[in-house]
């Protein structure tokens, strides 16, 4: 499958679009015809996204800085309403925001660690799902991407904190879709990228080199597709790219 124009007239929110996979992601929707909302929390690096998709001939894209780590249930409220006041509509959502702080044995890990990871892994992006879903409904297809990691399905040492958010992020992907069934509009994902060339990756595996690693350019027919209309009707599922 190419980008040409596949998700044209489609409105998706992207999460972590700053940098690495989602501004990968952000860059290839707008490339293939989709409106872009751009969430991070880095002011300067959503401009240079927001530029290059300009640069590219895409769709003016919207740039919102949002801080997914200190958000309450009344700023994603109002993340929503600042969202859709802009587009009038939303199509889709590709979780893409990730926090890590480094592998090491559960005896190092720290309580703030865990929580700053189930916060933004796993909280947020319920958060975000449910304030957005009443413009999902309204979708006449509509996806969400959760952006999983493969040590939530098989344990390993060091892994902790990140391995078990995304685990419960896998975990929140599933209810979404089983409590969607009543709505033949709407899927849940998880696409699981692997050993990506992204900061995460180059965070969590140093030693690797970057010959090692998949150019993100390589799954961004995958992300394409889960959020195109070719994916309609298929839903819980966990997908390894």
């Amino acid at each position: 499958m190419t980008s040409t124009q596949t998700l044209t007239g489609k409105t998706v929110l992207v999460t972590g679009a700053s940098q690495g996979l989602g501004a990968a992601v952000a860059k290839a929707y707008a490339a293939a015809g989709a409106t872009v909302v751009l969430v991070a929390r880095h002011q300067k690096k959503l401009e240079a996204v927001y530029d290059n998709i300009i640069e590219n001939g895409g769709i003016e894209p919207f740039a919102v800085r949002f801080d997914l780590l200190t958000a309450e249930e009344k700023d994603f409220d109002q993340l929503a309403k600042t969202v859709l006041a802009a587009t009038g509509r939303l199509d889709g959502i590709v979780h893409c925001a990730a926090y890590f702080y480094a592998l090491s044995p559960l005896i190092f890990q720290t309580v703030a660690e865990w929580v700053n990871q189930y916060r933004i892994n796993t909280v947020a992006p319920m958060a975000l799902t449910r304030a957005l879903f009443p413009a999902l409904k309204e979708s006449e297809d509509a996806s969400v991407i959760f952006v999983g990691e493969s040590h939530a399905e098989t344990p390993q040492a060091y892994w902790g904190g990140f391995g078990a958010s995304k685990a419960a992020l896998n975990y929140l992907a599933k209810v979404a879709a089983d409590e969607w069934e009543q709505y033949p509009n709407l899927r849940a994902n998880v696409l699981i990228p692997g050993n990506i060339h992204s900061p995460q990756r180059i965070k969590t595996h140093p030693g690797e080199s970057e010959s090692e690693r998949k150019p993100l350019n390589d799954i961004m027919p995958d992300f394409i597709y889960w959020m195109s209309a070719q994916s309609r009707g298929k839903s819980g599922e966990i997908v390894y790219l």
